[in-house]
């Protein structure tokens, strides 16, 4: 929201009251107390009829700095007050109280505010200054008709690029664009995002979190060039500021404060085939989808159901429909006992046609309106009522009705929609119609998800989820939502994938080939490479199947080539996984996040980093022509063994078994032995491949068991032209691939073996170490 007519003036009914000076300091325990006035202090008369703001400022966790400013601090603020954050009451901070500034340390970072005129807050890291607002950039926007707002503007720096803001399917880089944050339904092609996040970080190496459901609007460098501005309604505005010595440390300080990612169960890694939406579907099609990627040897780990499954104008009933599903606990235990997982689509509204309305109605489980009445609409389906999460009772009621699917062999639930929410309405707790709106996606992915560990273990649960806020990122998995089948969509779709991670989310999905319209071949088979190198991947469309086979032969070829290379690489992927959820980043990482020193970087939102190692740049037209940027070092195609020099843009083209899939250099990827399912045990015969371990360098990998612990944990280093390799854990077969080395002069512990691509070393008998002279 802009409030400023230029540079110099207010917006007509808009009065800036912003810090002059600061009058008074309290120094407690936990913080520190600010007041603030508007005006000169010189004269005892400028302290009669004028107000002051408080500003206090403390810190929940190291690194992290709470700032909170009101105007009147007395105002009621209803729930959700805020989000969800953990907070160590011991964290030690330390107070320097000068004559003309006072500052708090909390960990290594920093927050400094300026007593006198003109009063300044600034805020560093280990003595690198971050950012940091000054004269009229903090202040409370008294408004004419009354609905007055807080906004804070902190300083952009020359080169200082914006990320995150939640899913955002608009440029990368957010400098420029003003974002709402305000969930809604708009597809995957316009400013608007089913998942919106109150905070950013930028290549400067700091996040910003708002702490407020309710709608926060930002200006990034578009009322301000110079400042990131955010504002929200009312008397108060908190946000935290997130230090760290690089964007992977800000994120795993900002998931400490809002929750990790959990960690997704195995199986669910694996490809995913739906019946689609509109599609026609009964027992006998899902079976025939199901026997024909078996007969084609195409991996599948999950089938999932979408919205037919119940009867139609009854959404949601939570019931089989019996027509085309006469007997559904008998399909799902033959569906299962072909090593199939089972998902089905869910809502969180109950249409008026089904049984379950009276039921909700009557006790009081739906959402109001103001005289008392079931707040209804036509939209989706006819009389949907919207279920209410404040009420412990209807959370209850709807975790009942789907913990009866889970016993009949259900697996996983698509928690669909959760966006639109409406405004003109009473929550049963008496929770802020406002300040719901976004937070509703939180409460209705947290019932669901909780009812899965519950009924499944930790460890074990995974939705998949299109709506979502902050500390959303606790009930993976979640996906794009309504892509077109255009390149252009595609593409749109990753950039909402790489801004969500870079919102503290960790895995993210998307439909492969496009959820609108029907994806030439071509398309399918360039997204499916896209989509089996993601965190999940789901075969998903509106009007068509999504078997490959509709797509011809090669595109069978495809699916399976890229389908196996996943499988095959699951003890990687599984591992970063681990790494991902107890450190807070994403499977899927943009290129700023691991390489922030190479200002190339910056910009770069069509190619990304699979967990610490993979390089991968998706195509994005029918040419089969990749343009993408390699960063500094020795970069080795995972395909073709190929080095190559990075610090480059390259430009080649594929055919439809390859694109460019590169290997950092000093890495160890585990890749497994089995390739038909992704749930397998990952140590058993496993390959660990080194790619160009330089000199005086050490690479390592763990190799994780299914429930995320280690199983074997591999060290290599090299000296010259010596490499030791040791292992750690499980003695279980597994061998070592130099990968890009013709030839070794001798190996102790172990056997060499050449092949296409490399030396494989393999160890004799249960020695754990190797030592390898090139």
């Amino acid at each position: 929201m802009k409030f400023s007519d230029g540079y110099w003036m207010m917006r007509e009914g808009y009065e800036l009251l912003s810090p002059y000076e600061i009058c008074d300091v309290k120094v407690k325990e936990d913080g520190i107390a600010l007041f603030a006035a508007f005006r000169s202090q010189e004269h005892r008369g400028n302290t009669l009829n004028a107000p002051l703001m408080t500003m206090e400022f403390s810190s929940p966790l190291p690194n992290v700095i709470r700032a909170r400013f009101y105007h009147h601090k007395g105002r009621v603020r209803p729930s959700p007050e805020s989000f969800e954050i953990r907070e160590d009451k011991a964290n030690p901070i330390s107070i320097e109280d000068a004559e003309d500034r006072i500052s708090l340390t909390s960990g290594d970072t920093i927050v400094t505010v300026t007593k006198k005129h003109p009063v300044s807050i600034s805020y560093s890291h280990k003595g690198r200054y971050l950012t940091g607002s000054g004269t009229r950039s903090t202040g409370f926007v008294r408004a004419a008709d009354g609905h007055h707002h807080f906004r804070e503007q902190l300083q952009l720096g020359v080169g200082e690029t914006v990320y995150g803001l939640g899913e955002r399917f608009t440029a990368f880089v957010k400098n420029g664009q003003s974002v709402d944050i305000w969930n809604q339904d708009g597809g995957t092609a316009s400013e608007q995002a089913y998942k919106n996040v109150p905070f950013y970080v930028t290549n400067r190496g700091y996040g910003v979190f708002v702490n407020h459901p309710e709608l926060v609007s930002f200006e990034v460098g578009s009322e301000k060039v110079s400042k990131t501005q955010f504002s929200v309604p009312g008397e108060r505005l908190e946000y935290f500021l997130v230090g760290g010595d690089s964007l992977k440390e800000v994120l795993h300080n900002y998931t400490s404060l809002t929750g990790k990612p959990a960690l997704p169960p195995a199986w669910s890694f694996g490809l995913w085939l739906t019946t689609s939406f509109t599609t026609n579907y009964d027992e006998a099609t899902v079976t025939s989808f199901v026997d024909g990627m078996a007969e084609r040897d195409l991996p599948l780990a999950v089938f999932h159901f979408d919205c037919f499954w119940m009867k139609e104008y009854e959404w949601c009933n939570f019931e089989w429909d019996e027509r085309v599903f006469p007997d559904p606990e008998g399909m799902l235990k033959r569906l299962k006992a072909k090593g199939l997982h089972i998902c089905v689509w869910i809502n969180s509204y109950i249409a008026q046609k089904s049984p379950l309305f009276d039921e909700g109605m009557e006790r009081g489980y739906l959402v109001k309106r103001p005289d008392g009445s079931v707040w209804q609409w036509d939209m989706w389906q006819y009389g949907m009522g919207l279920v209410d999460f404040t009420n412990p009772e209807a959370t209850r009621w709807y975790q009942e009705k789907l913990e009866a699917l889970l016993d009949m062999g259900v697996d996983s639930f698509k928690t669909d929609f959760g966006e639109r929410i409406p405004t003109d309405v009473v929550w049963h707790d008496g929770s802020d119609p406002e300040q719901m709106h976004n937070y509703y996606a939180h409460l209705y992915n947290k019932a669901v998800f909780e009812l899965l560990e519950r009924k499944r273990g930790k460890g074990e649960a995974a939705v998949f989820a299109r709506s979502a806020t902050a500390g959303g990122q606790q009930f993976p998995v979640h996906w794009g939502g309504d892509c077109e089948a255009t390149y252009e969509s595609m593409a749109e779709s990753l950039r909402g994938g790489l801004s969500l991670g870079l919102s503290g989310f960790g895995y993210w999905s998307h439909d492969i080939g496009g959820f609108e319209q029907s994806s030439p071949p071509d398309l399918y088979k360039r997204w499916v490479q896209f989509g089996l190198l993601s965190s999940h991947s789901r075969l998903h469309g509106s009007t068509t199947y999504r078997v490959p086979w509709i797509y011809g032969e090669e595109a069978v070829d495809v699916l399976r080539h890229f389908t196996k290379l996943k499988l095959r690489l699951m003890p990687y992927l599984f591992g970063q996984s681990v790494a991902s959820s107890t450190l807070g980043m994403p499977l899927m990482r943009a290129m700023v996040m691991e390489f922030g020193g190479d200002p190339t970087c910056d910009y770069l939102d069509r190619q990304y980093m699979l967990g610490d190692s993979l390089f991968v740049a998706p195509i994005f037209n029918p040419e089969g022509e990749a343009l993408y940027y390699l960063p500094q070092g020795t970069w080795t195609h995972f395909l073709s063994g190929e080095q190559v020099q990075g610090g480059v843009w390259r430009k080649e083209k594929y055919d439809y078994f390859s694109l460019p899939l590169f290997v950092r250099e000093n890495s160890l990827i585990p890749v497994g032995a089995e390739d038909g399912r992704p749930d397998y045990d990952y140590a058993d015969g496993v390959t660990l491949e080194l790619f160009a371990l330089q000199d005086g360098a050490q690479a390592f990998a763990v190799v994780p068991d299914l429930t995320g612990a280690s199983a074997l944990r591999v060290t290599a280093s090299r000296s010259g032209g010596e490499v030791t390799v040791r292992a750690e854990g499980r003695t279980a077969a597994w061998s070592l691939l130099l990968s890009g080395t013709e030839a070794v002069a001798s190996v102790q512990g172990g056997r060499a073996e050449n092949t296409a691509i490399g030396v494989r070393i393999v160890p004799e008998g249960e020695g754990q170490e190797l030592r390898i002279q090139l």
